[in-house]
Order: structure tokens, then C-alpha cells, then sequence
């Protein structure tokens, strides 16, 4: 996967220079580095016992800027699509990933998820973090990685 990504995250048109140490980085626009935002949302629902289903109809409250700043990142998601399919440049795709990876990562360190200060904040950041997860498997299943459970 890391290898997969290192490649589909370089536009088709500039040099490609092959790099183990930055290919298996777990900081950077990095297969790694999403895979590790991934398990990490997977935690969070292994830790809280919770059952993404339950979450389907939860509203979402914004209350913090991380938790507005993921939430406009992921709603960009089918746009994103389209456009790659539009110009078959995948390394798009992967710089959005990136992005998601990152907004997700900020919100975690700002907004507890399962110690959250009562239980319709703590739901409703459940629901994002379902939200960021979806979007990252379905993302890297496009760029033919699978999403690991843990690493």
C-alpha cells in the first residue's frame, strides 16, 4: 500500500524518485499516515464498544473549529471524486486523503471523542469520526489499498 500510494500521490508528469524512508513515513502525505488516521478512528470504536450502526441517524453538532474544519474537508469528498474521474489524476485524490488525514488528526489531539464533556457531544463526535473513517476506506479502496483494522 505504502508503495502504491507513494506512486498514485505523484503527478504523472514530474519525476518519481522511489524513497523507502518517505514511502514508510508515518508523517506526510503517506499511505502510513492515513492508514495510522484510520486505525486510530477503529480504536476509538473498539475502546468505547461503540456500534457505528447506532450512529446512523446522530446529528452532528459543531462546536469546536477542528470539529468544523473536518467536517467542511469531508463534504468536499464526492466533488473531489468527480473531479478525478474527470481528469484521471489520482494524485488528487490523494492529496485530499492527505488533507482528511491531517484535519482528523488535529480534531483528535482538540476534541475528546469518548471522554467528551456529556453524551450528545461525545455521539455527535462519534458520528464525525465514523464520517472521516468511511471516507478514508472508500478513498484508499479507490486507490486500490486496503484499510487495516490495526498497525
Amino acid at each position: 500500500g505504502a508503495i502504491k500510494y507513494a506512486d498514485l500521490s505523484n503527478d504523472r508528469m514530474k519525476d518519481y524518485i522511489f524513497d523507502w524512508d518517505r514511502m514508510l513515513a508515518l508523517d506526510g502525505n503517506t499511505a502510513p499516515y492515513l492508514l495510522n488516521a484510520y486505525v486510530r478512528i477503529r480504536s476509538i470504536f473498539r475502546k468505547g464498544n461503540v456500534d457505528e450502526g447506532m450512529l446512523a441517524n446522530q446529528a452532528i453538532t459543531i462546536q469546536a473549529a477542528e470539529e468544523r474544519a473536518l467536517a467542511l474537508k469531508l463534504l468536499q469528498f464526492p466533488v473531489v471524486i468527480a473531479a478525478v474521474a474527470d481528469s484521471l489524476e489520482p494524485h488528487r485524490l490523494c492529496t485530499f486523503l492527505y488533507d482528511v488525514a491531517t484535519a482528523f488528526h488535529r480534531f483528535y489531539e482538540a476534541c475528546p471523542v469518548l471522554r467528551a464533556e456529556n453524551k450528545t457531544t461525545g455521539d455527535s463526535r462519534l458520528r464525525l469520526c465514523d464520517l472521516t473513517a468511511r471516507c478514508l476506506r472508500t478513498g484508499l479502496d479507490l486507490l486500490g489499498i486496503r484499510a487495516i483494522e490495526k498497525m
